[in-house]
């Protein structure tokens, strides 16, 4: 021990005579003699003297230690990071005291800076300091606080840390950057480590599995904070009534609130908000009344809960009581409680005092501007909405993604294309446009406005898409009547396979298969319906039952129909609707009168539905009862379409001249639709007179539709004034408009086939045109005589018969003969009228062959069979 002291007295000794020599001028000879002389003497030295320089030189050694340690923790406590670093990267292990490491990773925590921190762990692991449970937390402290959470898992890896402080650290940040199973997994590493947790553990970890949504997680974990005695602490039971409001299970939440032995305003207010944030806003206000009788502060965030539950309840009047409390308390002058406030009263309809609340404002943000247009919107105030959304701008405040997804739905809600255009070129200067919010917006509003094809180039461009982006798109062709373009966006869909379609998915594609009467494609979607279990969606279920309606399938449509569990009043008028189609007016009158003692109130659109039922049917007195019903029981004023129905209804059974008076007395103006009907009630009974009467006033209205020119071309033809035909036709020439031809199709395994009148390019011509020859033999030979009429051509009587066999409806029908099995159903669609002709030939056809027909035209269902059609002549 004294040869180890000598050793290091003597070494110190040269390394500070050395020092003081080399500052001194003298040759390098002169400075090797001079040392030999120092350490001959140093070694004559007897062992007193050695002691007493054994004692200097630690003296000196702890003194160089503390002054080092000293400037650290000094340059640490002033925060000058970059001068601690400085001077620890020039120091010597022995220099540097293990605390003062810990200090320097504090300021690099405090201060953010990783570079820094890893320095200092190269300084740590390089002189092989002993990483005990101080400096490993200190160490996974700085690596979470920079960010780096990879490597702050690896500390914990390494290190036994004994405090909870740092483990909570870090699962907090794991659960802040979204990675709630590794902050739950630290939680269990932690108890298997044996550390002692404290309040603040819970709460962090309760928040991680309410995001998971696992319920049997949190459960497990209430079950061991009740063991460990956490459970009397008020900070973790409110942490446990979060996580069971946040994960929908409100009488947990409830119960563990009423076992609680002290509440705080947070207790409260996790209540309230949780009520409201479920859908229960009415008794999350009720438990805001029970708060203010137990004497508990009302604090910010309890009144921001009472608005949203105002806003949802639509309770106005307690909205303005709260009000008119945040004014006496002075958190009218924060910007929360403002914007809130803003937002409830926009959300109740009061614009007035939602647009007093915004003017009144000092500081309005892109909160309260979003709010405020998203009012206007609600109220159908589109224009007020654009207006502030332009203002927005001229203030200075850049609109985020939610005004503009607010404005977008407001355009869209009012089919404002030309102000959604607009924005859209704003979104594109600020580069919003990849952004996939906004990019659904944007298709949203261009499909309600129905502007397709740029909602299909907003989607094509899309560089990430999810299932929102695919059912709008797909719900948008089949509104706007693109039904081909949305099955077969439905069969990209799935062929892609990057997503499954949902209950909305199917809910949009099935009116595409309805258009179509696309019964086979439909008939898959149901079966993936059933497999997926998505039929207890009522959107779902009536959306099955309106195709199976559409497509001829009424005693499919309705055994689903009885199949819904829960009917809404969609469900009723879907299948009144059905009914009415095929012409069963008595079944839909039956069935509207069970939704009524099922205690449905009927809307406008009911008793349109009714009232067409009637009209398809002959019922005219039961028409004329449903309609003072409407009007006298239900108080629901007649629209454009209920006239319609019952002119329609007046001249299908042959009483033009009431249907004319009934149209001149109307309190409100006689659109195209209501004289249209007339129109075609003169063509039905062949009243050419007053036809000519009711097609000037049509021509008027709507001079573009070329539907009502051909229409009353028609009633020409059968009527054989054949000039009148040529001179409605130059009519249209000189306008410039084109007649839709008539088009019909059938669907034969899975393939739609489509036939125009006189239609020769079909594979299956020869067959089709050798059968019709056939069947028209038969109908002669039994007496039928051809209803040339119906040919609406000039020509002899031979070449109306070829150019009536030339009809698309029969070309689709023999085409349905001969491909279907004995047995099989034939469904076909015509885009137009079906003519009288056809109509008596698919009667002859269905019992000719057994084989029942089911006729879709624009108007309605014919079903033939056994030679009987279904309409009874009432088409």
């Amino acid at each position: 021990m004294a040869m180890l002291v000598s050793n290091l007295s003597s070494s110190s000794f040269c390394f500070s005579t050395s020092r003081r020599f080399r500052n001194q001028k003298g040759t390098a000879s002169d400075f090797r003699v001079r040392r030999d002389v120092i350490l001959s003497r140093a070694s004559l030295r007897t062992v007193s003297i050695e002691d007493r320089d054994c004692a200097d030189s630690i003296s000196s050694f702890d003194r160089s230690l503390t002054d080092t340690n000293t400037r650290l923790r000094r340059f640490c406590e002033a925060g000058n990071l970059e001068s601690a670093v400085k001077l620890l990267r020039v120091s010597r292990k022995w220099d540097i005291d293990p605390r003062t490491l810990c200090s320097i990773l504090q300021l690099c925590a405090d201060s953010r800076s990783l570079k820094d921190g890893k320095e200092v762990e190269s300084f740590i692991r390089g002189n092989g300091f002993a990483i005990d449970s101080n400096l490993g937390s200190k160490l996974a402290l700085m690596y979470t606080n920079c960010g780096d959470l990879e490597a702050a898992s690896r500390v914990f890896d390494r290190v036994r840390i004994e405090k909870a402080l740092f483990w909570n650290i870090l699962m907090n940040e794991l659960a802040k950057s979204g990675d709630f199973s590794g902050s739950i997994g630290l939680f269990k590493r932690m108890l298997t480590s044996g550390v002692e947790m404290d309040r603040y553990t819970f709460s962090c970890v309760f928040k991680s599995f309410s995001s998971l949504r696992s319920v049997h997680g949190g459960e497990q974990l209430h079950g061991y904070i009740l063991k460990s005695g956490f459970g009397d602490c008020n900070s973790v039971a409110n942490s446990l009534v979060a996580f069971y409001l946040k994960t929908q299970r409100v009488k947990s939440a409830r119960k563990v609130f009423d076992e609680m032995t002290e509440r705080d305003v947070i207790s409260w207010n996790s209540m309230i908000n949780g009520y409201v944030s479920n859908g229960l806003a009415e008794k999350g206000l009720s438990f805001f009344v029970e708060m203010l009788f137990s004497g508990t502060d009302v604090d910010l965030a309890t009144v921001v809960s009472v608005f949203a539950g105002c806003a949802d309840s639509r309770l106005v009047s307690l909205g303005r009581a709260v009000h008119g409390f945040g004014l006496k308390t002075c958190f009218s002058r924060e910007d929360r409680f403002c914007n809130t406030l803003l937002d409830m009263y926009s959300k109740c309809g009061d614009l007035d005092s939602a647009k007093a609340v915004f003017t009144e404002m000092s500081d309005r943000s892109v909160v309260s501007y979003t709010s405020m247009i998203a009012g206007y919107a609600r109220e159908g105030l589109a224009g007020e909405a654009v207006k502030l959304f332009a203002e927005m701008e001229e203030e200075g405040i850049s609109p985020d993604v939610y005004t503009v997804t607010a404005v977008l739905n407001c355009c869209a809600r009012n089919r404002l294309l030309e102000e959604g255009k607009r924005v859209h070129e704003w979104i594109k200067e600020n580069d919003l446009g990849f952004d996939i919010f906004v990019s659904n917006a944007l298709i949203d509003m261009y499909a309600k406005c129905g502007s397709m094809r740029e909602a299909e180039l907003v989607f094509s461009a899309m560089p990430v898409k999810d299932m929102i982006s695919w059912n709008t798109v797909i719900g948008g062709y089949s509104k706007n009547c693109y039904a081909n373009e949305a099955l077969s966006l439905f069969n990209l869909l799935l062929e892609e396979k990057k997503f499954s379609p949902d209950e909305r998915t199917v809910a949009c594609v099935l009116p595409a298969c309805a258009s179509l009467s696309a019964f086979d494609k439909g008939r898959e979607i149901h079966g993936y319906i059933m497999r997926n279990r998505y039929f207890t969606d009522r959107h779902v279920a009536n959306s099955l039952v309106d195709m199976y309606a559409k497509c001829g399938a009424l005693l499919l449509a309705r055994l689903l129909f009885d199949e819904i569990a829960s009917k809404d009043l969609v469900s009723w008028t879907v299948m009144i609707a059905g009914y009415g189609m095929h012409g069963f007016g008595k079944e839909a009158i039956a069935l509207f009168d069970q939704s009524r003692q099922a205690g449905i109130e009927p809307d406008e659109i009911s008793f349109v539905s009714l009232l067409y039922a009637c009209s398809h049917s002959g019922l005219v007195d039961e028409g004329w009862r449903f309609f003072n019903i409407m009007r006298h029981e239900c108080k629901i004023e007649p629209t454009v379409e209920h006239y319609a129905c019952i002119v329609d209804m007046l001249a299908r059974t042959g009483d033009l001249s009431k249907a004319y008076r009934f149209i001149e007395d109307m309190p409100i103006p006689a659109d195209a639709t209501i004289w249209g009907a007339l129109l075609c009630g003169c063509r039905i009974h062949h009243d050419v007179k007053l036809a000519e009467k009711v097609a000037e006033k049509v021509f008027a209205l709507e001079p573009e539709n070329t539907g009502y020119y051909v229409l009353m071309a028609n009633i020409y033809a059968e009527a054989e004034k054949w000039e009148e035909v040529k001179r409605l036709r130059r009519r249209i020439g000189q306008r410039g408009l084109r007649k839709n031809p008539g088009c019909s199709w059938i669907e034969i395994k899975g393939r739609v086939n489509i036939f125009v009148a006189g239609d020769s390019s079909h594979p299956e011509t020869e067959k089709i045109e050798a059968l019709l020859r056939r069947v028209r033999a038969r109908m002669i030979e039994e007496g039928y005589s051809p209803q040339t009429k119906y040919a609406l051509i000039d020509a002899e009587e031979m070449e109306k018969e070829e150019a009536l066999c030339g009809h698309s409806e029969k070309l689709a029908m023999a085409l349905g003969i001969l491909s279907s099995g004995h047995g099989k159903i034939i469904r076909v669609t015509k885009n137009l009228r079906v003519c009288g002709d056809c109509h008596e030939m698919a009667k002859f056809m269905s019992r000719l062959t057994r084989s029942e027909i089911v006729l879709r035209d624009s108007n309605r269902f014919h079903q033939f069979k056994d030679g009987q059609c279904s309409c009874r002549g009432f088409w």
